[in-house]
């Protein structure tokens, strides 16, 4: 693995124009269980029956029961991990312009990044379904559910839902990074869910340097990325910092 990490090294010490795409496996160190593979939520539960659009209106009592309350207590309790801190001392160095993450934990800004797309929404925000404003997660009272706001609507996490659309900001902004990075990191992500698993595609179309940093292979590998760094964010992150910052 070491040499892929100088190589990694090298490939962003020459580079002001980074970007990342996360996904589930940055924040598995954190205590937050990915939706998908071995042990995901989605082995437990049917998302079209908890995470879809219809079964949000059709029962959010039920959403809000086996889904977001759950989820809500775990990220309140979760912290940026080595990965996540990786990444904002990517920034803070001048390297890495932005990060486009699949995740709804809100633990990049935690970790210190600034530029952050979620590009699938938030669970740290929830949104009234009658107004539209927007409460932070943790000031909601789930004793009663579902919670409803001040207007009397019912609160629903700020993310996307199944059967619904990415946000055209979230995806404009993404397909722009993707288009003028340099390099980019592909971190904890199957790159099985689109639209964001045709990122890497069009960074690399343009150019741009892939790298994965993922303890398996991906449609990715071998394809689209340069190569993979086999081990997870928490562990990698951490290695790729010393080496950079070791040639300062």
């Amino acid at each position: 693995m070491r040499e892929l990490i100088t190589r990694a090294a090298a490939r962003l010490q020459a580079t002001r124009r980074a970007v990342a795409l996360t996904g589930a496996g940055i924040s598995i160190a954190s205590g937050i269980p990915p939706f998908r593979g071995p042990g995901g939520l989605w082995e437990k539960y049917d998302p079209m029956e908890i995470a879809s659009l219809d079964a949000l209106l059709s029962d959010p009592a039920r959403v809000w029961k086996v889904l977001v309350k759950d989820l809500k207590a775990v990220i309140e309790r979760a912290r940026p991990n080595a990965g996540h801190l990786g990444l904002a001392r990517l920034e803070a160095l001048g390297i890495l312009q932005t990060v486009i993450t699949q995740n709804i934990d809100g633990l990049h800004q935690r970790a210190g990044n600034t530029d952050v797309i979620e590009f699938h929404g938030t669970f740290a925000w929830q949104r009234c379904m009658g107004c539209g404003a927007r409460i932070e997660t943790q000031r909601v009272d789930d004793s009663v559910l579902p919670p409803r706001c001040a207007c009397g609507g019912i609160l629903r996490p700020d993310a996307v839902f199944f059967g619904e659309m990415i946000p055209c900001d979230a995806l404009l902004r993404a397909r722009e990074a993707a288009e003028r990075c340099e390099v980019m990191l592909v971190v904890g992500t199957s790159a099985v869910v689109q639209p964001a698993a045709s990122l890497p595609g069009i960074a690399r179309q343009r150019g741009a340097a892939v790298i994965e940093i993922n303890p398996e292979p991906t449609p990715l590998t071998g394809v689209v990325s340069d190569f993979l760094i086999p081990a997870g964010a928490d562990q990698v992150l951490p290695l790729l910092l010393a080496e950079l910052e070791s040639r300062r």
